[in-house]
């Protein structure tokens, strides 16, 4: 149509185009209306670049905010770090003991016994127990149907409980010295679902971390003794 503006419209499928940062003054505006906009935000501090102490009180204070952010930082990792460490040597002390409880069932006569009467001292807890929801041996307490399935989960062999539950069943006489617990599954060759519980006093002794592999170990080693 003669004296129509043509105007051209952007393919659907093109790119968007770039977004302008804020200009330097429109940031300055802005936190000049929010004031306490980092403040609220102390992790945008390490982002920033510290301002010289020269040019008075406010900006001295700002500096600080950002030292302190920094420090908080560090010291979150420092404590990341040292958690690291103490399981790591936990796990390693643990290790050691289980090696020692496996060479007691290589000689025991009575693996029942041995379970409750040594391994105890040997892995450094108050309790060892073995239960079955079919119980074939005597001094073997008797579990619901199920219940191993329902405490273990699906696919895990062992697990520890630093808020253990139903521990007069689990753990018999030493329920009330028992802090934390470990849940071990004993894989029998008759196939009766059946558990070792270890309960402890000390946290230490039964470490969350780097410990399920190796208690999964030792209920192995518990069924090749039971079977022998």
């Amino acid at each position: 149509m003669p004296g129509a503006e043509l105007v051209l419209l952007p393919a659907p499928d093109a790119a968007p185009l770039p977004v302008a940062p804020p200009a330097p003054e429109a940031v300055a505006a802005f936190l000049r209306a929010n004031p306490d906009f980092l403040a609220e935000r102390p992790d945008l501090f390490r982002a920033l670049t510290p301002p010289q102490r020269i040019h008075g009180e406010r900006l001295a204070d700002h500096m600080a905010a950002m030292l302190a952010a920094e420090r908080r930082r560090i010291r979150s990792l420092e404590a990341e770090v040292d958690a690291a460490v103490t399981a790591g040597r936990a796990g390693h002390g643990l290790s050691i003991r289980v090696r020692l409880a496996v060479l007691a069932l290589m000689r025991a006569q009575d693996v029942v016994e041995t379970v409750t009467e040594e391994l105890p001292a040997l892995l450094g807890v108050e309790s060892c127990t073995l239960l079955a929801e079919t119980p074939d041996r005597r001094g073997v307490p008797k579990l619901p149907r199920g219940m191993v399935a329902a405490l273990l989960g699906p696919g895990k062999d062992a697990l520890v409980r630093p808020a253990p539950t139903d521990i007069e069943l689990l753990h018999q006489e030493a329920a009330s010295l028992v802090m934390r617990d470990a849940l071990v599954r004993v894989p029998v060759w008759t196939g009766h679902p059946t558990l070792m519980t270890l309960g402890a006093r000390d946290p230490q002794a039964l470490p969350t971390r780097q410990a399920t592999a190796t208690l999964a170990f030792l209920g192995r080693a518990v069924a090749a003794a039971l079977a022998r």
